[in-house]
């Protein structure tokens, strides 16, 4: 894929991303997994640094891949392309949301919005869930992979889950602590 065509990819990606960035990686996983520009482990690991570095999400793995394919200008551009279409269009929104606030048409395309936002969050979460306390390889059916449950859940991550939860929760520990002890948790035992 050219440089070009990752522009327009990620142009097209902010284009149609209404509810933030969490909602992109359903986009962005269909299209640069689907492509075999990097492989679905590789895609996680993108989100889990996206996730961890401060920034808006979707630009962050915009960003990321960029970077990856093309260096320092491939982040550059394609982060650009993925805050492109929001630019454009919240211009043309400021300018005609006042007069168009109270349309019934309007107001019924926010609430059908709402569903297919939650939705496309909803994906990203199940899958990275999946793949982070299940044995299942992020290519390959369930049904195909895992001969009893047994084998389904990998046990370390749960336990982990489990820990780091109760430590939020209980000792009300600051998430960047987590995501460091997360990813010593992650070197040392993974």
């Amino acid at each position: 894929m050219t440089l070009l065509e990752l522009f327009l990819t990620f142009f097209y990606i902010g284009l149609f991303t209404i509810g933030g960035g969490i909602v992109s990686l359903t986009l962005i996983q269909q299209t640069i997994v689907a492509k075999g520009l990097v492989s679905s482990e590789q895609f996680y690991n993108m989100v889990a640094i996206s996730e961890a570095t401060p920034g808006p999400f979707g630009i962050n793995v915009a960003t990321y891949v960029g970077f990856n394919l093309y260096g320092i200008p491939g982040g550059i551009i394609v982060s650009i392309a993925e805050v492109l279409p929001s630019i454009i269009c919240i211009i043309i929104i400021a300018k005609f949301l006042t007069k168009f606030s109270q349309n019934p048409f309007v107001k019924g395309a926010f609430v059908f919005l709402r569903p297919i936002t939650t939705g496309l969050i909803l994906v990203p979460v199940v899958n990275i869930f999946a793949l982070a306390l299940l044995n299942v390889p992020s290519s390959v059916s369930v049904l195909t992979t895992i001969q009893g449950w047994k084998e389904l859940f990998n046990y370390i991550n749960i336990v982990a889950y489990g820990i780091f939860l109760f430590a939020f929760y209980k000792f009300h520990m600051h998430p960047i602590l987590l995501i460091i002890a997360g990813a010593l948790f992650g070197i040392i035992f993974l």
